[in-house]
């Protein structure tokens, strides 16, 4: 581990938050429609990146071949999960405790003898 910062989930909503203030400051965004429906299709359009990411690392496209690495899925991946938590706090100020709260039920839900 050494020298390497520790990064908490307070950390990260502290990045998604800067992200979505960037966003609402970006020109064309109140033009283009309701940012909250926009930022709910993006995580669509990642989520294709993903995909093509993944089809590549399986060479499953003929005409591509091996084109990706796993990495670049991982990193994708990433940019799924940072576009829905831009979303969510696109569409609550409270988005970091409604995913918290959505974990614990999940994981009661799922592993009801840990409670």
């Amino acid at each position: 581990m050494g020298d390497e910062e520790c990064v908490t989930m307070d950390d990260t909503w502290s990045g998604v938050e800067r992200l979505r203030r960037w966003l609402d400051l970006s020109p064309g965004q109140a033009a283009a429609g309701d940012v909250r429906v926009l930022r709910v299709l993006k995580i669509s359009e990642e989520v294709g990146e993903v995909s093509e990411a993944l089809t590549g690392v399986l060479g499953a496209n003929p005409r591509k071949g091996e084109s990706h690495t796993w990495q670049d899925v991982e990193t994708e991946l990433c940019d799924v999960i940072v576009s829905a938590m831009v979303a969510l706090s696109t569409i609550t100020p409270d988005a970091p405790k409604v995913l918290d709260e959505r974990v614990q039920r999940l994981l009661k839900r799922a592993l009801p003898s840990s409670r």
